[in-house]
């Protein structure tokens, strides 16, 4: 199986455990509570450590599940199709295991590139190996394959019924896309673009923008992080943090989102009560 790749794209899908970056990526964390879960939300960006692009939270994140609510209703409905699939004469089917997080662990962890200088020095661009080979491991322990076609459809579709599968909307996924493409032409962000580069020509790298650096093909196509990989991320996230690139993007985008949002803003509440539909049906199967 070929490795994930190890740059963090601007998606926010979320499905079945497995968070596609943009992300590799998960989603900031989700409310709690009864109140949390009744209140009508606010779609702002927060921000929670300034120096951890880890505990940003982008508008569009209101109308998304939270990777927490993902896992219980992928949970519940596992139980669902593991007890349709036994009844129909298929014990030994197993459903796929969550995978664990690759990468960036929210949407904005890695959402701007690499940003933890100790990270950089050990692997460059590359996952943590340990992060790498769980996630392997739990590519390699998927079963779910291994069994009658017709009867699996028969059994999810038996479970759509009873717990809606979560995912993160065509919309909401809309919405983040375009955000993040265009807060990259925003002025400042490009003028931060422009600063970075120049900083990077003081410490011997000639690259244009900061994902360049990330996505130079010596770095993309080799197993493992060499010297050359870990002393460019190194500079790289030396350089984002002496221009602030990282908040000057997330800043323009969460301000892009926030416009998106206001155009459809119905459509979006009624994702998110779909959302909060789900979670309760998975609940009640507890």
């Amino acid at each position: 199986m070929k490795p994930m790749t190890k740059l963090a794209l601007p998606a926010l899908a979320v499905a079945g455990g497995i968070l596609v970056a943009v992300a590799g990526t998960s989603l900031a964390q989700g409310e709690s509570g009864a109140r949390a879960e009744t209140a009508a939300p606010v779609a702002k960006a927060f921000v929670g450590d300034p120096e951890d692009p880890g505990t940003w939270r982008l508008p569009v994140e209101t109308f998304a599940p939270t990777k927490a609510q993902t896992r219980m209703v992928s949970a519940s409905r596992d139980e669902l199709i593991d007890a349709c699939m036994d009844g129909k004469g298929f014990p030994e089917w197993t459903p796929a295991p969550d995978l664990p997080d690759l990468g960036g662990t929210t949407l904005t962890d890695w959402r701007y590139g690499i940003h933890d200088a100790q990270e950089a020095q050990e692997h460059g661009y590359h996952p943590d190996p340990a992060a790498q080979k769980a996630y392997d491991d739990a590519l390699a322990r998927d079963k779910s394959g291994d069994t009658d076609r017709g009867a699996l459809r028969s059994c999810v579709d038996q479970a759509d019924g009873g717990v809606p599968r979560l995912a993160v909307s065509p919309l909401v996924n809309q919405i983040g896309g375009y955000s993040y493409q265009t807060a990259r032409e925003a002025p400042e962000v490009q003028k931060a673009f422009q600063q970075w580069s120049e900083c990077m020509k003081t410490k011997g790298f000639a690259y244009a923008q900061p994902m360049d650096a990330a996505e130079d093909s010596r770095f993309l196509t080799a197993d493992k992080a060499t010297e050359l990989e870990k002393d460019t991320a190194v500079a790289d996230v030396a350089c984002r943090d002496k221009v602030n690139v990282e908040k000057t993007w997330f800043d323009a985008e969460a301000r892009i989102q926030e416009q998106e949002i206001s155009k459809s803003r119905a459509a979006l509440e009624e994702q998110r009560a779909g959302i909060k539909t789900a979670v309760a049906k998975a609940r009640a199967l507890d």
